[in-house]
């Protein structure tokens, strides 16, 4: 039988981390960390082009990506801000 209640039986609590996903991204830490000076490297013998898109890919597992905005100022004026898209 469905649960019509709108309470929460079982799981996670709200607010409550996943485990699962922390340990991960503490794994995938340690693996950069201990390969710095080879990512260095590498970054190093890339072409300018290559190595602005690594840098961008990687800086997407620190940076939070943005979502569009949208500004009501009236009435009748309202802005969209949308984000900066990369294009190769």
């Amino acid at each position: 039988m469905a649960n019509t209640t709108g309470k929460k039986f079982g799981g996670r609590e709200k607010g409550t981390p996943n485990k699962d996903v922390s340990e991960i991204r503490d794994a995938f830490q340690k693996l950069i960390e201990g390969n710095i000076d080879q990512l260095e490297k590498d970054l190093s013998e890339m072409s300018g082009k290559d190595r602005i898109n690594a840098i961008i890919n990687l800086a997407s597992y620190v940076i939070p990506k943005l979502k569009a905005t949208e500004i009501v100022l009236g009435e009748s004026r309202t802005i969209n801000i949308q984000p900066i898209e990369w294009v190769d």
